[in-house]
């Protein structure tokens, strides 16, 4: 019997290394407010991996505009394996057609496709939603809300806003705000919105500058130059803009009950005083003795980074 021998095979050495291991999906996560729009690429952890900001005029930009600005940001998901991306939006958001409707200083912004547009530029399944509600689910995800059912996030500054968690659930009704313009006082004063005594009209960086002025305390002021000065008028700028961030915070408390209210942005410049301030005030609005004690916590999260990690958090809450 005649055995045929097979024919050598080479080896090469590409074959004789280990299989190089798959790279984990990034979550993708895109801010746009008026004026900016940021971009970050996250892990699955949370951390930022890379970060893009572009700028666009507000006031005067068009569609096109905008297109260009979220073309521009977008170029830092290029190359990357996307499980998805989230994005924080200011105004009225709908986000089961991915449009924004309206945004009162961006009047470009009213009825823009977004998630169209960025699925368009990425590939990726994209997912739009309010800015403040969005914070919600970064501390759900990574914050100081893991583990907890219910909760509340509070957005402070420049921009306003609330996020609940409850039982679980985002609560955004479509059609809904993040509570900047629930009113607060009937005869006060005019908001962007058209309306009167709206609670961003006593509870944002604004006001604070205003009524710093009014004080005789000077321009360019910040909270924590304030609360830095340590004298009576300062002290008392300080504590009205607590009270006044507690009075639209006392309306979440009377109707969601959330136990836990964790505060980003401005806040943070405060200090255990201004924390105090609303969680006094918080605890003395709760009727039911059998209610969770309201808690305050102030996130030491960088303030850039809130919105990513709740567009993060988006993309991880939809698998």
């Amino acid at each position: 019997m005649v055995h045929k021998r097979s024919p050598l095979r080479l080896v090469t050495e590409a074959e004789t290394q280990p299989a190089a291991p798959r790279v984990p999906q990034t979550l993708g996560a895109v801010e746009l407010v008026p004026g900016r729009v940021r971009a970050a690429v996250l892990s699955g952890a949370g951390r930022i991996l890379e970060r893009v900001e572009t700028a666009y005029d507000a006031s005067g930009a068009t569609p096109a505009d905008i297109d260009t600005a979220l073309a521009e940001a977008a170029t830092v998901f290029a190359g990357r394996d996307l499980r998805g991306v989230g994005v924080a939006a200011a105004g009225l958001v709908d986000p089961l057609t991915g449009l924004i409707r309206e945004v009162n200083d961006v009047p470009a912004l009213h009825g823009y496709p977004v998630t169209e547009r960025l699925g368009a530029l990425t590939g990726a399944s994209v997912r739009v939603e309010h800015r403040a509600r969005l914070q919600v689910l970064g501390d759900r995800w990574f914050g100081a809300g893991r583990g907890r059912r219910t909760f509340a996030s509070v957005s402070t500054g420049e921009v306003l806003g609330v996020g609940v968690l409850y039982d679980g659930d985002v609560m955004a009704p479509p059609g809904g705000r993040s509570g900047a313009h629930m009113t607060v006082s009937a005869g006060g004063e005019r908001c962007t919105c058209g309306n009167r005594g709206c609670w961003k009209t006593v509870a944002t960086t604004g006001w604070l500058g205003a009524r710093a002025r009014a004080e005789g305390l000077g321009d360019d002021v910040s909270l924590a130059s304030l609360v830095g000065r340590g004298d009576g008028a300062a002290d008392r700028v300080v504590e009205e803009y607590a009270q006044n961030l507690a009075l639209g915070l006392v309306n979440v408390q009377q109707l969601f009950a959330p136990g836990l209210f964790i505060l980003h942005g401005e806040a943070r410049e405060g200090g255990e005083g201004f924390r105090t301030v609303v969680e006094e005030r918080l605890r003395a609005a709760v009727a039911f003795s059998g209610a969770e004690q309201p808690r305050v916590l102030v996130s030491t999260a960088a303030v850039d980074d809130v919105a990513l990690l709740g567009c993060a958090g988006l993309v991880l809450s939809h698998g």
